[in-house]
């Protein structure tokens, strides 16, 4: 049986006389499917998206405290932000994601995003728990291949997926729960309103049961049709809202969960690439082909595009090949360049600040180095290119556009190429590049055979997706205790938006409040938000050098921008005489803003008497429905910064976090408390430790043993996440969020402790704490224990 939604035009909130956003007992349409067992689907319409309006987060009355004159802000995330615009890009195909009973009991939906470990499976299985009153257990959430008829609904990113889901996954559970009741009713002889549904049993009034598995034939459809639904409210969950374990978490612990390279794909052997030494080189004569083909276990060698591939019958004799391998290479992208050459580009192509102001001023520019968007898992996948077809696995969050790009890079139609979604090892944006899979299907086809392809750790660091190096330049103009304007020129290195992104923006460009601007500018304004009464606001973006690999990481923008915000706020409550705290709640425009920065100060205890060189800061941030503050404590003492770590930098040590965090109607608050632990980490890391060092036209970085994301030494003894009551019907986007935050309050708190402002982030990058390994060959040798592990 496979189901689907639709709404019936009834405005949230309204018929049951609530005035609070949301669901409420709103109608929708779902489809029963034509289907051997029960299939059901969602159909929603216009209505359900956000509305082009004022939203009720734009704190509309929520005034300055006492003492303070704030003078209004506008911002264009009041009307629509990112995430609204891939909510509506989803809304057309929701129809075409469905969820089928089967006979034994079990409930299947193919989730047409991407698992990277933020939970959505766990998430989603309890959105169809709740709606069906079936056992959470009993349901089975996998990741959909690409379906080029979903359009914009299979794209994960922006933090949008449970936002953009949580309506058409509930509509269809409904339907569902609806079907299998009329079934229920003929076979155990009652009216459907004498029957009762929980956890996956129907209970007739003599007591005659029935489970759903028994149902699932009975309830299918020969034909398609539209049923009408009506939604639980809130006050009736039982599993929405509740703090869930993660379904997937016996697998993940016990090594069961599979990724990419776990699939065994007959005759799909080991495959590497020799990559340049420099950025983007391109691969000219090789000299010793013939004797690399003949070393142990070589079974293939080929140019392409990206270097030279190397086919073996274990990773281990890759390497070797790949090390043994004589190249020519040609320049590269970003041949000779440097982090010092790349500072003057940006500052060469920053937009004008404009005069300067006739009242005082705060005014700095920040400079926030290239950061590594490797994830936990190298990048991998498994190619098997034939003449007419081809069959493509990786973990993908833009699988429709790889789809387009290997179909046209292998010369095959799209029809032909089936790309499988994997679950991946972590992605903070990486995993929207699907360069793995191209280049594995472009090796498969000159091989002509199956391979499976790992890029090295060195490859990843070294030609892999980086967050651009950027600056951001900010003047706050101020009298007295108001703040007259706020003025953010934020240049940055160009971030690819290649990955689908620039699609959805395309689609809907027409539609956008934004007049006639690019993607990237697009992009920036739709994902940044001004959370104070500041008067005159703008922030601009400005992109240079297309050279770099870029990528979406976690968050794109919002790390660097609001970090030089927050720091200039504290330099404004400075001038004023006011405490960070006080300052902040003086001049915010919003209720649910204020109420997490007064939770993350009470539970963290600010302004609580701390040691010399030790201090609290604390930032903010709000986007795509969701806001959160982040208290942290931070020891700068010598003793603490110049602690000896082996092959590291100590530095600053953070040793207390508090995060308050309002994510409007959290579906698995115990999810959400692993979101903002996750972010937090990424957030200490790039205020304090982790960037790429760039040096004659190649990042020092080879691994993570020299890329210093935080590490046991630098994380947090002390930590705590306050999960907010729901303030909404609806959730808001989490996955990127406390990185900003985090990154803020971590530099707030070090210009308290050292009475300076940090300016370059990370505040580490100036101290090379390693050897760097050599670009030629381009991976280590692969270590060895003398066992032979060869099969």
């Amino acid at each position: 049986m496979a189901l689907g939604a639709g709404e019936l035009g009834v405005h949230g909130g309204e018929e049951d006389g609530s005035s609070r956003p949301g669901i409420g007992r709103r109608r929708f349409l779902g489809y029963v499917l034509a289907a051997p067992t029960l299939a059901v689907a969602a159909e929603l319409g216009a209505g359900t998206g956000p509305a082009v309006a004022a939203s009720a987060e734009a704190g509309a009355g929520a005034g300055a405290g006492v003492g303070a004159k704030a003078v209004p802000s506008l911002d264009i995330t009041d009307i629509l932000d990112l995430n609204d615009l891939l909510t509506v890009a989803s809304l057309p195909t929701a129809n075409r994601i469905t969820i089928v009973v089967n006979t034994d009991g079990t409930v299947s939906f193919a989730l047409p995003r991407a698992e990277v470990g933020q939970g959505i499976t766990t998430s989603t299985a309890m959105l169809i728990a709740e709606e069906m009153d079936v056992p959470l257990e009993k349901v089975k959430v996998t990741l959909a291949d690409a379906r080029p008829e979903l359009l914009f609904n299979q794209f994960t990113g922006a933090s949008n997926t449970t936002i953009s889901t949580f309506t058409p996954v509930r509509v269809a559970a409904a339907v569902a729960r609806g079907r299998l009741l009329e079934a229920a009713a003929v076979a155990l002889g009652a009216a459907v309103g004498e029957l009762t549904l929980k956890a996956g049993v129907v209970t007739g009034p003599l007591g005659r049961t029935i489970g759903i598995g028994a149902l699932a034939e009975k309830a299918a459809s020969g034909e398609d049709r539209k049923v009408a639904v009506t939604l639980k409210e809130r006050g009736e969950f039982s599993v929405i809202g509740t703090p869930r374990s993660r379904i997937d978490a016996l697998e993940a612990v016990t090594g069961r969960k599979k990724f990419a390279m776990d699939l065994q794909v007959p005759d799909a052997l080991p495959t590497m690439v020799c990559r340049p030494p420099t950025l983007n080189g391109k691969p000219g004569a090789v000299a010793n082909l013939d004797a690399v083909r003949a070393l142990p276990g070589v079974t293939d060698v080929a140019v392409v595009s990206t270097g030279v591939a190397v086919r073996a019958r274990t990773f281990g004799q890759c390497i070797d090949a790949v090390r043994a391998l004589k190249v020519s290479w040609k320049p590269g992208t970003a041949e000779g360049k440097s982090d010092e050459t790349v500072r003057k580009e940006l500052k060469d192509a920053e937009i004008w600040l404009g005069l300067p102001a006739v009242t005082p001023t705060v005014e700095a520019t920040f400079t926030f180095h290239f950061r590594s968007n490797s994830a936990l898992e190298t990048n991998c996948a498994i190619a098997d290119v034939r003449p007419d077809r081809a069959e493509i696995w990786s973990g993908l969050k833009s699988p429709i556009v790889a789809q387009q790009a290997i179909a046209k890079r292998i010369g095959l139609p799209r029809d032909k190429v089936t790309v499988h979604v994997t679950e991946s090892g972590g992605s903070f944006g990486r995993r929207l590049f699907f360069d793995a899979a191209l280049e594995a299907a472009e090796i498969s086809k000159e091989f002509g055979k199956p391979v499976k392809l790992m890029w090295h750790r060195a490859d990843d660091s070294r030609q892999g997706r980086a967050h651009p190096m950027a600056t951001s330049r900010v003047r706050a103009a101020y009298l007295g205790n108001s703040v007259l304007g706020y003025k953010q020129r934020h240049t940055s290195v160009a971030t690819d938006l290649g990955h689908g992104l620039g699609e959805v923006i395309t689609a809907f460009a027409a539609k956008l409040p934004v007049g006639d601007i690019g993607f990237s500018e697009t992009f920036f304004q739709l994902s940044q938000s001004m959370p104070y009464q500041f008067g005159v606001y703008s922030r601009l973006l400005a992109e240079t050098d297309k050279g770099f690999n870029t990528g979406s990481m976690r968050g794109v923008y919002s790390p660097d921008v609001v970090c030089a915000r927050e720091l200039i706020v504290d330099a404004l409550a400075s001038k004023m005489g006011k405490d960070p705290l006080r300052f902040r709640r003086d001049f915010l425009r919003d209720e649910r803003v204020r109420a997490v920065l007064d939770k993350a100060a009470e539970v963290g205890e600010w302004g609580r008497e701390m040691p010399e060189g030790t201090a609290q800061g604390i930032a903010l941030h709000n986007e795509y429905h969701s806001v959160c503050a982040v208290l942290v404590e931070l020891d700068c003492r010598p003793e603490t910064v110049g602690r000896p770590v082996r092959d590291g930098v100590a530095g600053p040590r953070v040793t207390k976090v508090v995060c308050a965090v309002d994510a409007g109607l959290a579906v698995n608050p115990r999810g959400l408390e692993a979101q903002m632990m996750g972010g937090i980490m990424d957030g200490i890391a790039q205020t304090l430790t982790a960037s790429l060092h760039l040096r004659d036209g190649h990042f020092l970085e080879a691994s993570w043993d020299n890329y210093f994301y935080t590490r046991q030494w630098n994380t947090p003894p002390e930590f705590k996440v306050v999960v907010m009551p729901p303030t909404s019907e609806k959730p808001g986007g989490a996955g990127e969020l406390a990185v900003a935050a985090s990154a803020a309050a971590v530099a707030c708190a070090y210009g308290r402790a050292t009475g300076s402002m940090p300016t370059v982030f990370p505040i580490n990058h100036g101290t090379l704490s390693f050897e760097p390994k050599p670009t030629v060959p381009p991976v280590p040798a692969s270590p060895t224990d003398g066992l032979n592990h060869v099969l």
